[in-house]
């Protein structure tokens, strides 16, 4: 397993991580920059050949020293850790959307206003990585392709947007969007419907 790699075996290791207290952020089945970095401190502690990829005997390792996760260790309900802000990020009125740890942060100025926890869209619908504006906003909104309702839509690439999703408030991250980015607080994300104005910037981003 190596950066870049995505698989229910990385989600495995990235668990077994979080119990070994070398990752915070929740199991995403992406290998990024996180779990490279949890893997070469794994490898510097345990004499290992520090590559920040997982061979065989890192594997080994690995999984004496921690238990098999259990579904919720796997899949947690938990809210995520937000990442480091992309540099893209630190100036003006940014949401700054990370996939590695799948939040959302609401900045101004290089400061976090408010953070929640996002869903993106599934392999054959993903979503668009990129700098983007929110070019339209609408409280109430119903999908014209996929017919479903997608409350507080803030538009940032053709059809996709930030909205609330009852989808991902109920089933978690067992579902994936159209492409759009979900959000399941639907308290916060009418807070920050408020605050985001047409024009502010939207950063998508591992």
């Amino acid at each position: 397993m190596a950066n870049g790699d995505e698989s229910e075996q990385v989600r495995e290791l990235q668990a077994r991580l979080r119990q070994l207290k070398l990752m915070s952020v929740a199991p995403t089945g992406f290998y990024g920059s996180k779990t490279t970095a949890a893997v070469k401190s794994f490898q510097s502690k345990h004499g290992l050949n520090g590559t920040g990829s997982v061979d065989e005997a890192t594997w080994k390792k690995i999984q004496s020293d921690s238990k098999k996760p259990t579904a919720d260790e796997l899949r947690p309900a938990t809210v995520n850790e937000v990442a480091a802000p992309d540099p893209r990020c630190m100036q003006g009125r940014v949401m700054c959307i990370s996939k590695e740890s799948r939040t959302l942060a609401w900045m101004i100025d290089g400061k976090v206003v408010s953070t929640m926890d996002v869903r993106f869209g599934s392999e054959n619908t993903p979503t668009r990585e990129g700098v983007f504006d929110v070019g339209w906003k609408a409280k109430e909104w119903t999908s014209t392709i996929y017919h479903t309702p997608m409350p507080y839509a803030m538009f940032f690439s053709g059809g996709q947007a930030v909205h609330f999703s009852a989808d991902f408030a109920a089933r978690g991250y067992n579902g994936a969007s159209h492409g759009c980015v979900n959000v399941r607080d639907k308290g916060k994300l009418s807070a920050l419907f408020d605050q985001v104005q047409v024009g502010d910037k939207v950063v998508v981003y591992w």
